[in-house]
């Protein structure tokens, strides 16, 4: 499946790229897609997958949807931890190293989920699996770049469309692929499925990740002692504090959120002062069009994520599906979401994309008030066409924004930060689905989800209508000039 999936997303390179396949002296080294790609999906992929694991894990260990929302949770809280603190070492360390433990660790993972005997355990496999799945991103995202000067290509557009088309693809096609597996060998078969995946990843990426040039690694030598420690654990710890609240926020632990605040400003103080900080506040502050794209990456997962998670368990305990059938239903949105990347991959425009993919969810959240317990197939199948429609817009444009908004010397720890604000929003979508649900996913529960996520879109569409960096086309970057590279500056 994996080496499938390259050769396709290697077609749409050339396709979306003028001059073909070249090699590496000239063009993108396309050796470098496999271990990207792959690195890549592993997170999306055991995202997806657990929305159609959820009932058959709650039966099995007697545990209600409030109770196994912490198997999405847990993932989350570690990936937005860990997203931009990995992005960070392999912006100072290279991707190496960091691709080939994240992936080890994976698998790692994979085999205690395999084994779990309750749900604490199979919880406790979920945050291993959100640090091991860290690095795929980040480093796919700084190997982008890294070839981008090496090349002198500003916008590697094919790249960068076949890395979201392949992120999506395996976000949209977890739920069937979970559907298949649990028909196969049940809810464990969903997390053994890390094993040979991590396997091919520690392949791929001995083979094919370069190792940092040693003229390179001497110029950018940094001892572990300028790693701002103390920023990272206050980033981890504020982070913590909020996910928890955000988990329960009528619960009455409002001292998490006072501690999260705390831990906020501790955080702000100790970056200000930092001579390598782990996020320059400065420069990011001042960055403020790339800051509204991590609103909007918040705000689009928010929806994403309760459609996938709330919709998937709806049809199974409230529509009467099996797991298998409520993940063909969301084949559509796979295929939907394709198609409108690949269309619209050439193009640049970044504002047409948020502007027609916030109407896209408006469109669909509106559709689920429509939905009751005997709804026919076919509406539940045109609700998510429609949402296949952003779900192919927004990520695309999302991490093009990033791209060409974030400083060249820190994109990985840009790209983690990204994904840390997705998965906020991840979170976010997953408390909603416990409040809204409670102990059971019925139809009166899936419209109040529903009216959620139209605020929720609605929103998206106000910040992309007020960002006006938008109007003026493809976002500027913040390192205005990527110089050619010379013989003398290659590796």
């Amino acid at each position: 499946m994996t080496h499938g999936l390259t050769d396709s997303l290697s077609r749409l390179i050339r396709r979306v790229r003028p001059g073909g396949a070249k090699g590496a002296g000239d063009g993108f080294d396309r050796r470098l897609l496999a271990p990207m790609m792959l690195g890549s999906v592993l997170n999306p992929v055991n995202s997806s997958i657990i929305s159609v694991s959820l009932v058959p894990i709650g039966a099995a260990f007697g545990a209600p949807p409030s109770r196994t929302a912490w198997l999405i949770s847990a993932l989350y809280l570690a990936t937005s931890i860990g997203q931009p603190v990995v992005g960070r070492l392999i912006d100072l360390y290279g991707p190496r190293r960091l691709f080939l433990a994240g992936t080890a660790l994976t698998g790692v993972a994979g085999v205690v989920g395999m084994l779990s005997p309750g749900l604490g355990v199979l919880i406790a496999s979920r945050v291993l699996l959100g640090f091991g799945t860290c690095a795929g991103y980040p480093a796919a995202m700084y190997l982008i770049r890294s070839e981008a000067r090496r090349t002198g290509q500003e916008s590697p557009a094919g790249v960068l469309t076949a890395l979201a088309v392949a992120t999506q693809t395996i976000a949209v096609v977890g739920p069937s692929l979970g559907g298949l597996l649990i028909g196969i060998g049940g809810w464990r078969a969903t997390l053994a499925v890390n094993i040979p995946l991590a396997a091919a990843g520690l392949f791929l990426g001995a083979r094919r990740i370069p190792a940092t040039p040693p003229a390179r690694r001497k110029a950018d030598r940094h001892p572990v002692g300028d790693l701002d420690l103390p920023g990272m654990g206050l980033f981890a710890a504020g982070l913590v504090c909020l996910l928890l609240f955000l988990m329960n926020p009528g619960g009455g632990d409002w001292y998490l959120l006072v501690l999260a605040l705390a831990a906020a400003g501790g955080f702000t103080w100790r970056e200000l002062r930092a001579r390598l900080p782990f996020i320059d506040i400065r420069v990011l502050g001042g960055n403020l069009p790339l800051l509204a794209t991590y609103a909007r990456a918040l705000l689009s997962y928010v929806v994403s994520y309760a459609f996938l998670y709330g919709y998937t368990q709806w049809t199974q305990q409230g529509r009467g599906l099996s797991p298998s059938q409520s993940g063909l239903v969301l084949l559509p949105l796979f295929a939907t979401a394709i198609v409108v990347s690949t269309l619209t991959g050439r193009r640049q425009a970044i504002r047409g994309k948020l502007l027609v993919g916030a109407v896209g969810q408006i469109v669909a959240c509106a559709l689920l008030l429509l939905l009751h317990d005997d709804s026919p197939l076919w509406m539940l199948l045109a609700v998510v066409f429609v949402l296949g429609i952003p779900q192919g817009l927004n990520n695309l444009a999302l991490q093009n924004a990033v791209f060409h908004q974030a400083d060249a010397g820190r994109m990985g720890s840009s790209a983690g930060l990204l994904r840390t604000f997705g998965y906020l929003g991840a979170i976010v979508a997953s408390a909603a689905n416990g409040a809204f649900f409670g102990e059971r996913a019925d139809t009166g529960g899936l419209h109040h989800l529903a009216v959620f996520m139209l605020a929720v879109s609605v929103l998206f569409l106000v910040v992309t209508v007020a960002d006006r960096s938008l109007r003026r086309g493809t976002p500027p970057r913040t390192d205005p000039e990527i110089p050619r590279t010379t013989e003398k500056d290659q590796p």
